[in-house]
């Protein structure tokens, strides 16, 4: 690794006024490589203690004199590891609640000071301030308490953590000194390296210094974001009401994609820290997961998680190709796949069941790139682990959050599509009113509209799709393809449409192909005459007053 070699000038960072420049020391990072630096001294703190009590025994192994506060040190001690408590270095108790334990000169002046700069020696040996090698700490968890529903403003102010985030500054600005550790997945790697270097190398402490800061811009983000919705304290319950004035974003990278949706893009996989939805799925199986997967498999999800009967969706180029609820998911997937088998191969399929080995045996005779479900019963990995490619998810439900979509300039922000529909949103407006069998088709065409690229136009009978007309200029083109692409009997199904029929002729097409009935948002100046042609043609049609067009 190669870093700076000379010190950083005005010249260099533009931003930097005269007077901020440090006179008493030159900011230049050694580079000697390999620089190895021992570690004799640590403070231990951490919110999430997996693996706290591992990584400590491995750090007193090493000869690592250990510190720590309050839970961590009971934690630490419970599981008979010898640590001083941070008030026995400071001279000063835990006070106020927990407020202030860390924030004290013989905390930071033992991170801070910079061990090849004689002055600072001397400001520290006369004031009796040890060296601290390394900080290991992890933040209180402000963004979970911030989600939860029923959190006060009191709890919410009080998961600000402010000792947390000082020391974890101090420690990366210090880097070439002082190790700085912000997570339990860095305990391992670095618990090797002090075994066998007996210590950290200049590499692996600016390494950790990198993540470090990110951790606090992180975490400064979020209470940003949070606090930016309260206009005062008891305004607090209708927080999250308007969209932020400054939008601030933090995603951390789990893994980089051999290549984007093209082998000439570069592409790369980021998590919001939620372990929810497909960006954060547990891979059982098979091959790495590419970006145009990814985005597959999200659409099958999103479908899937519609409906509340056991249901499949077998998605190509984020379009449903089939779809179908069943009384199992083995007949889910059996009436999904008659929809469009031929355009079902190299697809993905979403599932909202644990997939039994019954349904296994069934989806493992086609071809399909990866099956996102929330479990896989063991039968049924048995019978996947033959198709060694095949990639399995097992995806935890996630919470619908704002849409991001990128544009030259800027960002689109918007709600997600959500809105349900309630009896009182249904509107006949034919003179023939639709049967019990063809409401049900409707609504379920309905669900699956909204999952369809505009122009979109769903035909359904019985819980099933029946042919999809998907991104198409006009909508009479999308009621042709999509009763043209049915392999099933249109005649006798329904269709909905995911907007407005702006001419008549779409609803003419419906009948043509043999659809009985029409569920759409209603709302064209040519309501009228499109309503009169339903009527003329003998089909049903509901409005629902809600747009769900797909870009």
């Amino acid at each position: 690794m190669t870093l700076a070699t000379q010190p950083f000038t005005i010249e260099e960072q533009p931003n930097l006024k005269e007077a901020e420049v440090p006179q008493s020391e030159t900011l230049e990072i050694q580079t000697t490589p390999g620089q190895t630096k021992p570690i004799r001294r640590a403070i231990l703190s951490v919110t999430d203690k997996s693996g706290i009590a591992d990584f400590a025994r491995a750090l007193a192994a090493a000869g690592v004199e250990l510190i720590s506060t309050g839970g961590t040190a009971k934690l630490l001690r419970d599981s008979g590891i010898r640590v001083k408590d941070i008030s026995e270095l400071t001279g000063f108790p835990e006070m106020l609640d927990g407020r202030v334990k860390t924030l004290h000169p013989k905390v930071h002046g033992g991170i801070l000071h910079v061990r090849e700069n004689a002055i600072h020696r001397q400001s520290v040996e006369e004031h009796g301030i040890e060296p601290i090698d390394m900080v290991v700490v992890n933040l209180y968890a402000f963004e979970k308490t911030a989600a939860r529903p029923e959190v006060s403003f009191e709890e919410l102010i009080e998961n600000i953590d402010i000792g947390g985030p000082s020391m974890l500054r101090s420690a990366a600005k210090n880097f070439q000194d002082v190790a700085v550790v912000t997570s339990p997945s860095s305990y391992a790697g670095i618990a090797e390296e002090l075994k066998s270097t007996g210590g950290l190398s200049l590499e692996t402490r600016w390494k950790l210094a990198r993540k470090a800061f990110a951790t606090t811009a992180a975490y400064d983000s979020a209470i940003a974001t949070a606090l930016e919705s309260i206009p005062t304290p008891q305004d607090f319950a209708s927080r999250n009401a308007e969209f932020p004035q400054t939008l601030r974003l933090s995603f951390s990278k789990l893994a980089d994609l051999r290549y984007g949706e093209n082998p000439h893009q570069r592409a790369a996989v980021y998590s919001d820290g939620s372990k929810l939805g497909i960006a954060n799925a547990r891979q059982l199986q098979g091959k790495e997961l590419s970006y145009n997967n990814l985005v597959d498999l999200d659409a099958a999800w999103e479908l899937c998680r519609e409906f509340e009967q056991p249901m499949c969706a077998i998605i190509k180029h984020t379009n449903p190709c089939g779809a179908a609820i069943g009384g199992d998911v083995l007949t889910a997937y059996q009436r999904s796949l008659a929809a469009d088998p031929i355009s079902a191969f190299g697809g993905v399929i979403g599932i909202n069941r644990e997939v039994d080995e019954a349904a296994a045996e069934e989806i493992a005779k086609l071809f399909v790139e990866a099956i996102a479900a929330p479990s896989f019963a063991p039968g049924a990995l048995s019978r996947f682990a033959a198709k060694k490619n095949l990639r399995l998810l097992e995806v935890r439900l996630a919470a619908p959050k704002s849409v991001l979509k990128q544009v030259s300039g800027g960002l689109l922000l918007q709600d997600p599509d959500v809105r349900p529909l309630a009896d009182s949103d249904l509107t006949v407006v034919t003179r023939r009113h639709p049967s019990k069998d063809e409401r049900a088709d409707m609504l379920f065409a309905w669900k699956i509209c909204k999952h369809v690229k505009s122009n979109a136009i769903v035909y359904a009978r019985n819980g099933q799709s029946i042919g999809v007309g998907a991104g198409q200029m006009s909508r009479v083109d999308s009621c042709k393809l999509g009763a043209s692409k049915a392999v099933l009997p249109v005649n006798g199904s329904v269709a909905a449409s995911d907007a407005f029929f702006p001419f008549p002729d779409g609803v003419e097409e419906i009948a043509r192909a043999g659809a009985t009935a029409i569920i759409q948002p209603g709302g064209s100046k040519n309501d009228p005459q499109v309503i009169a042609a339903a009527d003329r043609l003998g089909l049903a049609m509901m409005f629902t007053g809600v747009r769900h067009f797909r870009h």
